[in-house]
């Protein structure tokens, strides 16, 4: 988790300067606020990171997909193509924005691929929402081609990805709208939040409505501003930003460790026969968070987690089995299981959840193993972490 391994007295300070001047909600009040605006100066740290022309922090990651969905339009009765291989508040946000998901294929990029989107398409079909998964980009040539051909709106779900870049171009940024995360788990954190971007001027005042009540944020006095849209409270506090912003500062040095420490780990492992790694169509955009790396088949794949297990070598994650990342485990969505009725209640789903036939995305995650790489590994632990991972790979496919 590299977000956390370099909590140190710059997000103390930044915490110190908002409870100093008791101000910890991120608008208006500024008497109160001493010229602090935390969510504001993180969200300006997001725009020069990223080159968007707009950045709007919140409340989550999630949040932040649910607000990138509604300023693009998306909602009640509309098909949203998505992955089977994703954080669950993917499909989470689509169907509590009343979308109908629509589960296509993922490749060896570990994201929707071209293809799957394509064989995915109905009459129906409104929008896909693309997850880039695991710190890297999706194959974005090859997809704009089919989004711009069928005339869909594309929505980016970046929450593992910032950081990363496709050709020259940051993440969240092809589509109409994007969102990445800052919850404890990420690249950077605020202990919980989200940041929505987008280069179009009226998507991101939707976005900026939606996620406070509808309000505009026009002028300085909250009670009389104007409410051009509905919406709900999907607002950071200026604590969580004061960290995020700590983190935004420290991003390049991150990736810059992680893609050193990973290209060590990388190397040891590719002398390994039979052992494969993630394609990445754009190499050079990697944000360095994890090593994937693919064994010849499911069963291969379940001996050398077991053999880490008993070699007490951790941090590798068997998506295969996990329960919140990947369509096996979920239950929950292919029953429809909900608190309260729901839009896909009304309309039906477009598939038979319980019965999806995904065979490429079966194999490529039944196969799949990865890493989180430590930011804060030095060169030595780094190297002495893929001899062990070797070794325990040699001894599970002995």
């Amino acid at each position: 988790m590299p977000g956390t391994e370099y909590f140190g007295k710059e997000e103390k300070k930044e915490v110190n300067d908002v409870m100093e001047t008791g101000c910890l909600f991120r608008f208006n009040h500024d008497e109160l606020r001493q010229g602090m605006w935390k969510a504001k100066e993180m969200e300006a740290e997001i725009r020069k990171f990223t080159g968007a022309k707009y950045a709007h922090a919140v409340s989550s990651g999630s949040t932040a997909v649910s607000a990138a969905l509604a300023a693009a339009g998306i909602g009640h009765g509309d098909e949203v193509i998505v992955p089977p291989f994703t954080y669950i508040a993917t499909i989470e946000a689509v169907l509590f924005a009343g979308g109908l998901p629509v589960f296509a294929e993922i490749d060896e990029t570990l994201c929707l691929s071209a293809e799957g989107i394509k064989n995915a398409i109905t009459p129906k079909t409104k929008a896909v929402l693309l997850v880039h998964m695991c710190g890297a980009a999706a194959d974005m040539d090859a997809i704009m081609e089919v989004v711009n051909e069928n005339n869909l709106t594309l929505v980016e779900d970046a929450g593992q990805a910032l950081g990363a870049f496709y050709k020259g171009k940051s993440v969240g940024l092809f589509g109409k709208s994007g969102a990445f995360s800052f919850d404890f788990f990420k690249i950077t954190t605020a202990g919980e939040g989200g940041v929505f971007i987008t280069d179009d001027e009226q998507t991101y005042k939707y976005a900026d409505s939606f996620s406070d009540h509808g309000h505009d944020h026009v002028g300085d006095n909250r009670g009389m501003e104007q409410h051009p849209v509905l919406g709900f409270n999907y607002r950071i506090s200026e604590l969580h930003a004061a960290v995020g912003l700590v983190q935004m500062r420290r991003l390049k040095m991150v990736i810059n460790n992680s893609l050193r420490n990973k290209d060590i780990i990388k190397n040891i492992l590719s002398t390994i026969e039979g052992l494969s790694f993630r394609y990445m169509p754009d190499p050079e955009g990697d944000s360095g968070t994890f090593l994937n790396f693919f064994l010849k088949n499911t069963e291969s794949a379940q001996k050398v987690m077991d053999q880490f297990a008993k070699d007490g070598i951790g941090g590798n994650n068997y998506w295969f089995t996990n329960m919140y990342h990947f369509l096996n485990q979920w239950d929950h969505i292919k029953e429809l299981r909900s608190a309260a009725p729901l839009a896909i209640h009304h309309f039906g789903a477009p598939q038979d959840y319980k019965n999806l036939k995904l065979p490429k995305s079966q194999e490529v995650i039944g196969k799949l193993i990865s890493l989180g790489i430590r930011a804060s590994w030095s060169e030595e632990e780094a190297r002495e972490m893929g001899e062990k991972m070797k070794q325990s790979i040699l001894k599970a496919l002995a």
